[in-house]
């Protein structure tokens, strides 16, 4: 027997509405789940430029160096940039003789050709202004000064290329009232390292004072 319309209607009209309110739900539902990645999204990418930011300006230069010839001409340049291990120096040398050559850092910010060191006014030579190697620790002797850096490698087109972080160096340092200057000097360094065989006495003061290194070469003021 057919069922009367309007009965037909009270039984379907039930399970419309449990429909239509399921998919309400689940839209909402996919709303908030839109919402709530949207956000976690937003809040990443701000802290991955926060960061990103932070390591830029961490590894904006600190000072570079220009490195000049005792004739004024330019051998190349130094920079040096302040990282998370310490101070980082990189040189990029030109137009020098293939070989090995002692690299350091002077106390004094001063590159005059023909001039007398500040403690002895007797000793003179190319770039003497400049004072000794950075000290660092009371009585070191070389390699341990603070300014003591590895040897530098010019290939046969001249050029030298060569990065080192130091710990042993800080910016108030290298840029305070008087300054510093790197070094580029004629000779090896042998950091010191005399076997006995050579020398009963061990090293000289020469060689624990520079290594050997032998005159300078190229100097370079660092200027922040």
């Amino acid at each position: 027997m057919r069922q009367p319309t309007s009965l037909r209607h009270l039984r379907t009209r039930p399970a419309a509405l449990l429909a239509a309110g399921g998919a309400l739900a689940l839209g909402l539902s996919a709303c908030g789940g839109a919402d709530d990645g949207g956000d976690s999204a937003n809040t990443d990418n701000g802290e991955a430029g926060r960061a990103s930011d932070a390591e830029t300006a961490d590894g904006d230069a600190l000072a570079t160096a220009e490195l000049m010839d005792p004739d004024g001409g330019t051998m190349g340049t130094v920079t040096l940039t302040q990282t998370d291990g310490g101070i980082e120096f990189a040189v990029d040398a030109e137009g020098m003789e293939p070989g090995m050559y002692g690299f350091h850092v002077h106390e004094i910010g001063e590159c005059e050709p023909d001039s007398a060191a500040p403690d002895d006014p007797e000793d003179t030579g190319d770039f003497m202004s400049a004072g000794s190697h950075i000290p660092g620790e009371d009585d070191a002797d070389h390699p341990d000064h603070a300014g003591d850096l590895p040897t530098l490698l010019v290939n046969d087109d001249g050029t030298g290329t060569m990065t080192v972080v130091t710990d042993r160096l800080t910016e108030p340092e290298l840029l305070d009232d008087d300054g510093a200057a790197v070094m580029v000097h004629s000779d090896p360094d042998n950091f010191g390292n005399v076997p006995e065989r050579y020398a009963e006495d061990g090293p000289d003061e020469d060689t624990l004072s520079a290594g050997d290194a032998g005159d300078r070469m190229a100097c370079g003021v660092i200027e922040g």
